[in-house]
Protein backbone atom coordinates (compact mmCIF):
# COMPACT_ATOMS: atom_id res chain seq x y z
CA UNK A 1 0.00 0.00 0.00
CA UNK A 2 2.68 2.46 1.03
CA UNK A 3 5.34 3.71 -1.43
CA UNK A 4 8.99 2.82 -0.95
CA UNK A 5 11.67 5.09 0.57
CA UNK A 6 13.65 7.39 -1.74
CA UNK A 7 16.57 4.96 -1.88
CA UNK A 8 14.42 2.58 -3.93
CA UNK A 9 13.60 4.38 -7.20
CA UNK A 10 11.50 5.13 -9.13
CA UNK A 11 8.90 5.74 -6.42
CA UNK A 12 8.78 9.24 -4.92
CA UNK A 13 7.40 9.04 -1.39
CA UNK A 14 5.94 12.53 -1.65
CA UNK A 15 3.75 11.60 -4.61
CA UNK A 16 4.83 14.73 -6.48
CA UNK A 17 5.35 14.71 -10.20
CA UNK A 18 8.36 16.58 -11.56
CA UNK A 19 8.26 18.97 -14.50
CA UNK A 20 9.95 17.13 -17.41
CA UNK A 21 10.56 20.32 -19.40
CA UNK A 22 14.02 21.90 -19.64
CA UNK A 23 12.78 24.98 -17.80
CA UNK A 24 11.32 22.84 -15.04
CA UNK A 25 14.51 20.83 -14.67
CA UNK A 26 16.61 23.99 -14.53
CA UNK A 27 14.33 25.52 -11.90
CA UNK A 28 14.47 22.35 -9.81
CA UNK A 29 18.24 22.21 -10.12
CA UNK A 30 18.57 25.84 -9.04
CA UNK A 31 16.35 25.30 -6.01
CA UNK A 32 18.30 22.18 -5.03
CA UNK A 33 21.56 24.12 -5.35
CA UNK A 34 20.34 26.95 -3.12
CA UNK A 35 18.46 24.74 -0.63
CA UNK A 36 19.73 21.14 -0.88
CA UNK A 37 16.99 18.55 -0.13
CA UNK A 38 17.13 16.88 3.27
CA UNK A 39 15.21 14.17 5.13
CA UNK A 40 12.04 15.68 6.58
CA UNK A 41 12.69 13.98 9.90
CA UNK A 42 16.42 13.89 10.67
CA UNK A 43 17.52 16.58 8.13
CA UNK A 44 20.20 14.36 6.59
CA UNK A 45 21.00 15.22 2.93
CA UNK A 46 18.84 13.44 0.34
CA UNK A 47 18.61 13.20 -3.41
CA UNK A 48 14.96 14.36 -3.56
CA UNK A 49 12.59 16.67 -1.71
CA UNK A 50 9.55 15.94 0.44
CA UNK A 51 10.96 12.58 1.41
CA UNK A 52 12.50 10.55 4.23
CA UNK A 53 15.81 8.77 4.46
CA UNK A 54 15.69 4.98 4.58
CA UNK A 55 16.31 4.85 8.33
CA UNK A 56 13.53 7.30 9.22
CA UNK A 57 11.19 5.61 6.75
CA UNK A 58 11.77 2.27 8.47
CA UNK A 59 10.62 3.83 11.77
CA UNK A 60 7.19 4.79 10.40
CA UNK A 61 4.68 2.29 11.78
CA UNK A 62 2.08 2.37 8.99
CA UNK A 63 -1.43 1.01 9.60
CA UNK A 64 -2.74 -1.28 6.89
CA UNK A 65 -5.11 -4.24 6.75
CA UNK A 66 -6.25 -6.07 8.77
CA UNK A 67 -7.78 -3.26 10.80
CA UNK A 68 -11.02 -2.42 12.58
CA UNK A 69 -13.48 -1.01 10.07
CA UNK A 70 -14.91 1.44 12.61
CA UNK A 71 -11.91 2.67 14.65
CA UNK A 72 -9.16 2.05 12.11
CA UNK A 73 -6.93 0.32 14.68
CA UNK A 74 -4.68 -2.55 13.61
CA UNK A 75 -5.94 -6.09 14.19
CA UNK A 76 -3.75 -9.19 14.58
CA UNK A 77 -5.42 -11.19 11.82
CA UNK A 78 -8.17 -10.99 9.20
CA UNK A 79 -11.57 -12.40 10.12
CA UNK A 80 -13.73 -11.40 7.17
CA UNK A 81 -14.40 -8.54 4.80
CA UNK A 82 -15.65 -6.19 7.53
CA UNK A 83 -13.93 -6.50 10.90
CA UNK A 84 -14.98 -4.75 14.11
CA UNK A 85 -12.65 -4.64 17.09
CA UNK A 86 -13.75 -5.41 20.65
CA UNK A 87 -13.31 -1.73 21.52
CA UNK A 88 -15.63 -0.63 18.71
CA UNK A 89 -18.20 -3.29 19.62
CA UNK A 90 -18.16 -2.23 23.27
CA UNK A 91 -18.45 1.48 22.51
CA UNK A 92 -19.37 2.19 18.88
CA UNK A 93 -18.18 5.67 17.77
CA UNK A 94 -20.55 8.32 16.43
CA UNK A 95 -18.56 8.51 13.21
CA UNK A 96 -18.85 5.78 10.60
CA UNK A 97 -15.16 4.99 10.02
CA UNK A 98 -11.78 6.26 11.12
CA UNK A 99 -8.55 5.85 9.18
CA UNK A 100 -5.00 6.94 9.97
CA UNK A 101 -1.66 6.74 8.20
CA UNK A 102 0.20 5.15 11.11
CA UNK A 103 0.75 4.90 14.83
CA UNK A 104 1.76 7.99 16.77
CA UNK A 105 5.33 7.06 17.57
CA UNK A 106 8.82 7.11 16.10
CA UNK A 107 9.30 9.12 12.93
CA UNK A 108 5.62 9.93 12.54
CA UNK A 109 5.44 11.45 16.01
CA UNK A 110 8.54 13.58 15.35
CA UNK A 111 7.16 14.79 12.01
CA UNK A 112 3.82 15.79 13.53
CA UNK A 113 5.49 17.52 16.48
CA UNK A 114 7.74 19.52 14.13
CA UNK A 115 4.76 20.38 11.93
CA UNK A 116 2.63 21.67 14.82
CA UNK A 117 5.17 23.32 17.10
CA UNK A 118 8.27 24.11 15.03
CA UNK A 119 6.70 25.39 11.80
CA UNK A 120 8.12 22.52 9.72
CA UNK A 121 5.44 22.90 7.07
CA UNK A 122 7.61 21.28 4.42
CA UNK A 123 6.13 17.96 5.58
CA UNK A 124 2.63 18.87 4.39
CA UNK A 125 3.07 17.40 0.91
CA UNK A 126 4.24 14.06 2.28
CA UNK A 127 1.36 14.04 4.74
CA UNK A 128 -1.04 14.86 1.91
CA UNK A 129 0.23 11.90 -0.10
CA UNK A 130 -0.05 9.55 2.87
CA UNK A 131 -3.52 10.77 3.82
CA UNK A 132 -4.70 10.25 0.26
CA UNK A 133 -3.60 6.63 0.44
CA UNK A 134 -4.87 5.98 3.96
CA UNK A 135 -8.30 7.44 3.16
CA UNK A 136 -8.64 5.94 -0.30
CA UNK A 137 -11.79 3.94 0.53
CA UNK A 138 -13.45 6.99 2.11
CA UNK A 139 -13.29 9.31 -0.89
CA UNK A 140 -15.67 7.50 -3.27
CA UNK A 141 -18.83 8.48 -1.40
CA UNK A 142 -17.61 11.68 0.26
CA UNK A 143 -18.76 15.19 -0.61
CA UNK A 144 -16.33 17.43 1.26
CA UNK A 145 -13.51 17.76 3.78
CA UNK A 146 -13.85 19.61 7.09
CA UNK A 147 -10.83 20.19 9.37
CA UNK A 148 -11.04 20.08 13.15
CA UNK A 149 -10.95 23.77 14.22
CA UNK A 150 -8.71 25.49 16.73
CA UNK A 151 -9.93 28.01 19.27
CA UNK A 152 -9.29 31.66 18.35
CA UNK A 153 -6.74 32.02 21.14
CA UNK A 154 -4.80 28.93 20.11
CA UNK A 155 -4.96 30.00 16.48
CA UNK A 156 -3.45 33.37 17.42
CA UNK A 157 -0.71 31.63 19.40
CA UNK A 158 0.14 29.08 16.70
CA UNK A 159 -0.75 31.30 13.68
CA UNK A 160 -2.13 28.34 11.71
CA UNK A 161 -4.48 25.39 12.00
CA UNK A 162 -2.56 22.24 11.11
CA UNK A 163 -5.76 20.33 10.32
CA UNK A 164 -6.80 23.01 7.81
CA UNK A 165 -3.38 22.81 6.11
CA UNK A 166 -3.75 19.03 5.84
CA UNK A 167 -7.29 19.37 4.48
CA UNK A 168 -6.19 21.81 1.76
CA UNK A 169 -3.29 19.57 0.78
CA UNK A 170 -5.56 16.54 0.62
CA UNK A 171 -8.16 18.46 -1.38
CA UNK A 172 -5.64 18.95 -4.18
CA UNK A 173 -5.18 15.18 -4.41
CA UNK A 174 -8.73 13.97 -3.77
CA UNK A 175 -10.50 16.79 -5.69
CA UNK A 176 -12.93 17.13 -2.79
CA UNK A 177 -13.82 20.66 -1.68
CA UNK A 178 -12.77 21.95 1.75
CA UNK A 179 -14.95 23.91 4.15
CA UNK A 180 -12.32 25.35 6.51
CA UNK A 181 -15.05 27.11 8.52
CA UNK A 182 -17.43 24.16 8.41
CA UNK A 183 -16.84 23.73 12.13
CA UNK A 184 -15.94 26.33 14.77
CA UNK A 185 -15.13 26.14 18.46
CA UNK A 186 -17.83 27.50 20.72
CA UNK A 187 -15.66 27.79 23.81
CA UNK A 188 -12.15 27.46 25.16
CA UNK A 189 -11.08 23.91 26.06
CA UNK A 190 -8.14 22.71 28.10
CA UNK A 191 -5.33 20.93 26.31
CA UNK A 192 -6.17 17.24 26.00
CA UNK A 193 -2.63 16.08 26.80
CA UNK A 194 -2.57 14.27 30.16
CA UNK A 195 -6.35 13.89 30.45
CA UNK A 196 -8.07 10.53 30.78
CA UNK A 197 -10.47 9.34 28.09
CA UNK A 198 -13.49 10.43 30.15
CA UNK A 199 -11.90 13.79 30.97
CA UNK A 200 -11.23 14.34 27.27
CA UNK A 201 -14.87 13.65 26.40
CA UNK A 202 -16.08 16.08 29.06
CA UNK A 203 -13.52 18.69 28.00
CA UNK A 204 -14.76 18.86 24.39
CA UNK A 205 -18.46 18.14 24.97
CA UNK A 206 -20.46 20.80 23.18
CA UNK A 207 -17.30 22.62 22.13
CA UNK A 208 -18.06 22.61 18.39
CA UNK A 209 -20.83 23.79 16.12
CA UNK A 210 -21.56 24.40 12.46
CA UNK A 211 -22.09 28.14 11.76
CA UNK A 212 -25.43 29.08 10.23
CA UNK A 213 -23.77 30.20 6.99
CA UNK A 214 -22.22 26.73 6.61
CA UNK A 215 -25.42 24.74 7.14
CA UNK A 216 -26.31 24.54 3.40
CA UNK A 217 -22.87 23.07 2.70
CA UNK A 218 -23.11 20.44 5.47
CA UNK A 219 -26.76 19.37 5.40
CA UNK A 220 -27.21 16.04 3.61
CA UNK A 221 -23.50 15.75 2.80
CA UNK A 222 -21.06 12.96 3.54
CA UNK A 223 -18.18 14.59 5.37
CA UNK A 224 -14.59 13.53 6.02
CA UNK A 225 -13.29 15.13 9.22
CA UNK A 226 -9.55 15.87 9.02
CA UNK A 227 -7.17 16.01 12.00
CA UNK A 228 -3.50 15.37 12.70
CA UNK A 229 -3.85 12.84 15.55
CA UNK A 230 -6.65 10.63 16.89
CA UNK A 231 -5.98 9.88 20.56
CA UNK A 232 -9.11 8.64 22.34
CA UNK A 233 -11.48 9.82 19.62
CA UNK A 234 -13.13 12.34 21.96
CA UNK A 235 -12.53 15.34 19.70
CA UNK A 236 -13.60 13.41 16.61
CA UNK A 237 -16.81 12.34 18.35
CA UNK A 238 -17.62 15.87 19.53
CA UNK A 239 -17.05 17.21 16.00
CA UNK A 240 -19.12 14.39 14.52
CA UNK A 241 -22.01 15.19 16.85
CA UNK A 242 -21.94 18.84 15.75
CA UNK A 243 -21.90 17.85 12.08
CA UNK A 244 -24.74 15.36 12.56
CA UNK A 245 -26.78 17.97 14.44
CA UNK A 246 -26.28 20.22 11.40
CA UNK A 247 -27.67 17.47 9.17
CA UNK A 248 -24.58 15.74 7.81
CA UNK A 249 -25.57 12.42 6.23
CA UNK A 250 -22.42 10.63 7.37
CA UNK A 251 -19.08 11.47 8.95
CA UNK A 252 -15.78 9.63 8.51
CA UNK A 253 -12.52 10.62 10.20
CA UNK A 254 -9.07 10.75 8.61
CA UNK A 255 -5.87 11.59 10.48
CA UNK A 256 -2.14 11.32 10.07
CA UNK A 257 -1.60 9.31 13.25
CA UNK A 258 -3.49 7.16 15.69
CA UNK A 259 -2.55 6.72 19.33
CA UNK A 260 -2.91 3.05 20.23
CA UNK A 261 -1.14 0.31 22.07
CA UNK A 262 1.45 -1.70 20.09
CA UNK A 263 -0.14 -4.74 18.51
CA UNK A 264 0.77 -7.92 20.33
CA UNK A 265 0.18 -11.24 18.61
CA UNK A 266 0.21 -14.30 20.87
CA UNK A 267 0.93 -17.76 19.54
Amino acid sequence: MWPRPPSAPPTNVSGRTSDPTLLGLLATGLIDLMMPPVCLSCREPLGSRDALCAQCWAEVDFISTPRCDRLGIALPYAAGDIMVSAAAAARPPRYARARAVGHYRGTLQRLIHGFKFRDHHDVRRLFGCWLHQAGNELFAGADLLVPVPLSRMRLLQRRFNQAAILARELSQRSRLPVRTQGLVRTRWTERQVGLTAEQRRLNVRGAFRVPARELPHIRGRRVILIDDVITTGATAEACTKALQTAGAAEVDVLAVALVSEPLRVTT
